[in-house]
């Protein structure tokens, strides 16, 4: 199957969001509300091909791929790593929306997505209806709560943040070893069949550029840094957004912590459940709970008002 195939009726644009940074993005659907999709490392907006067209039935979904990644630019990262913050990643995001004509809507993120929407929710919540996301907790707890399993089993974390350009070097050295075992050995084994040869070789074709490697390495960066300094300025704030939390059952974040419990110190209205016989990538291993879920929870907020 072709890449395009996976989203058919879905237009394609390159959304300019100022600083000579564009954001690669697809819409498709025509309803009254929006949906955001932002995906995760080291992934595009093809994570969401088995998700989006369902959504386009009732919904407009934009899915884009995130500055750093995919077709997105990719800027090369400031000493402070500040052109990489989930702030400025999440502001990129509201601009696009804004020139779609969205000034509110909904966001569904996975992984790193999912701290993007973590901090479009704190900065910009009277434009977030509800949130999503999937397989994360907030990334100063998890780096404060690191322990050996998380260290051993999430090495990219510490070695992505490695000062320029060590982790670019041997991260990018071989990027089909680097796409296939890190996808392949986070899902479950009866979910590998659900990343079909055509859709890892274009996250192959995106890792295989440097900028690309340099672009994610920037992000855990700034997720080390200025991102743990403006998280701890906002951490006494209660998130007021409506939050359906996902995770993988089988996955090292759902094994280690507790995720319902970790958003519900942080949120006034969290429900969410971890997904049976799924790892890590919860929308490619198992895309109809997710819309089941995603569905309901959409519908539910919509109905209380």
């Amino acid at each position: 199957m072709a890449i395009a195939d996976y989203f058919q009726g879905f237009e394609r644009k390159m959304i300019d969001v100022g600083e000579n940074i564009q954001i690669n993005t697809l819409i498709g659907g025509s309803g009254e509300e929006a949906i955001l999709l932002l995906h995760g490392h080291p992934e595009s907006y093809l994570i969401w091909r088995d998700i989006a067209p369902t959504l386009a039935q009732k919904y407009t979904v934009i899915a884009t791929d995130l500055r750093g990644y995919g077709d997105s630019s990719k800027p090369k990262g400031l000493s402070d790593h500040s052109n990489y913050s989930k702030r400025v990643m999440a502001q990129d995001q509201v601009s696009v929306m804004q020139t779609l004509g969205f000034s509110k809507f909904h966001i569904v993120g996975h992984d790193r997505g999912a701290r993007v929407c973590h901090r479009l929710m704190l900065d910009h919540p009277e434009k977030v209806l509800t949130c999503t996301m999937m397989d994360i907790l907030p990334t100063l707890d998890m780096y404060e709560q690191t322990n050996c399993e998380f260290a051993t089993k999430y090495w990219h974390w510490f070695f992505y943040i490695q000062a320029y350009d060590f982790p670019e070097r041997f991260l990018g050295a071989d990027p089909e070893y680097f796409i296939r075992n890190n996808l392949l050995k986070k899902a479950t084994p009866e979910a590998q069949k659900n990343f079909p040869e055509e859709v890892l070789q274009e996250y192959i074709r995106h890792y295989s550029d440097p900028a690309t490697v340099h672009g994610i390495s920037e992000d855990y960066r700034a997720s080390a840094s200025i991102d743990l300094e403006h998280d701890t300025r906002d951490r006494p704030f209660t998130i007021q957004t409506p939050l359906l939390v996902l995770w993988g059952a089988n996955g090292v974040v759902g094994n280690i912590w507790n995720v319902l419990e970790g958003w519900q110190k942080y949120a006034s209205d969290v429900q969410g459940f971890g997904v049976k016989e799924c790892g890590h990538f919860v929308p490619e291993e198992k895309p109809q709970v997710v819309l089941e879920a995603l569905l309901q929870f959409l519908e539910e907020k919509k109905t209380k008002g």
